[in-house]
């Protein structure tokens, strides 16, 4: 699976990206009928991102760099049974 690249912003924190993301793999399922495995195992990491992660933890991690001006893009992968990121900064 490719990692899901998100890139939160000053006025679009890593949560409220997540969920929307989460929303528009959901659509694209029920679209395609739930038979595209590659959304399946998209929507199931974001949805273990969304429910285990502590978003305040992670906001306090990554703001001041876009504060600063830097570009912050976190990687979003599936890890031993739960979602994994890594966090990127940039500039």
């Amino acid at each position: 699976m490719v990692p899901i690249e998100l890139k939160p912003n000053l006025s679009s924190c890593i949560e409220t990206l997540s969920k929307k993301e989460y929303e528009r793999t959901l659509n694209l399922l029920l679209k395609e009928g739930c038979a595209d495995e590659e959304l399946g195992k998209r929507l199931e990491v974001l949805r273990l991102f969304l429910e285990s992660t502590d978003f305040g933890h992670l906001r306090g991690q990554y703001e001041r760099y876009l504060t600063e001006g830097k570009e912050v893009t976190f990687l979003i992968y599936p890890e031993e049974g739960k979602a994994g990121y890594q966090l990127i900064v940039e500039g």
